[in-house]
C-alpha cells in the first residue's frame, strides 16, 4: 500500500472519533449554557464550561466569543421550543382561539427561558433575536391567513405588523415579569387576551 493511502486509512477512524467528540462537546456546552443562562444571564463562561464537563479552551474552540455562545444557545432553545409547540392544536376552532392557545403555550416555554432571552437581547440585539424567531413565527402567519380568510382576524393592518405585535407582546411579558410588574402565573392569559383583542376585526 502506498504511504499516502496508508496514512489516509489510518487517519479515517481517528478523524471520525474527533468529529464525534466535537459533536458531544458542543451538545454538552449548549445544554449547559441553556440551563445556566436560563437561570442567570450574567453567568460566566467558566461556569458554563464546568457545567458542561469541558475545559474553557474546548468551549472557546467551538464558541470563540460570549456572543457566539449566546447566539448558538438561543438557536438551541428555539429549536426545543419549536418541537414542543408542534404538540399544540392549531387546527381546531376559529383561528383566534388557536392563536390564544399558541400564545399561552409559547409563554409557558418562554417563561422558562426568559433570562436567556434577556441575555440574547443584550448581546445580540433586537434584529438578530427577531431573525432567530422568524421560522417559529410561521405558525402565527398561517393562523393569521386562516383567520383572515374566515373573517375572524382583521385585514386592515399588514400581516407582518400583526406578527410583530404577537412577538412583541410575548417578549414584553417576559420583561414585565423580570421587572416584577407582572405575575408569571397570569402572563400567559394576559398575553393571549391581549393578542386576540388586538387581532379582532374592527367594528
Amino acid at each position: 500500500m502506498a504511504p499516502e493511502r496508508h496514512q489516509a486509512v489510518a487517519a479515517g477512524p481517528a478523524a471520525t472519533r474527533r468529529r464525534a467528540d466535537a459533536r458531544r462537546s458542543i451538545a454538552a456546552i449548549l445544554d449547559a449554557a441553556l440551563a445556566s443562562l436560563s437561570t442567570s444571564p450574567e453567568v460566566n463562561v467558566a461556569e458554563i464550561a464546568r457545567a458542561a464537563g469541558v475545559g474553557r479552551v474546548t468551549l472557546y474552540g467551538h464558541f470563540p466569543t460570549r456572543e457566539a455562545l449566546v447566539d448558538a444557545t438561543v438557536a438551541h432553545a428555539i429549536a426545543h421550543t419549536s418541537r414542543a409547540l408542534d404538540a399544540v392544536d392549531l387546527e381546531s376552532g376559529p383561528a383566534p382561539q388557536a392563536l390564544a392557545r399558541l400564545a399561552t403555550s409559547s409563554w409557558q416555554i418562554l417563561n422558562q427561558h426568559r433570562q436567556l432571552m434577556a441575555a440574547g437581547m443584550r448581546h445580540l440585539g433586537t434584529e438578530r433575536m427577531r431573525a432567530h424567531h422568524d421560522q417559529a413565527l410561521d405558525r402565527v402567519r398561517a393562523l393569521l391567513a386562516r383567520g383572515r380568510a374566515d373573517g375572524d382576524i382583521r385585514t386592515d393592518l399588514p400581516a407582518d405588523w400583526l406578527i410583530t405585535t404577537y412577538y412583541a407582546l410575548l417578549h414584553a411579558a417576559a420583561e414585565e415579569v423580570n421587572a416584577g410588574r407582572l405575575d408569571p402565573r397570569e402572563a400567559g392569559h394576559t398575553v393571549a387576551a391581549t393578542v386576540t383583542a388586538a387581532l379582532r376585526p374592527p367594528p
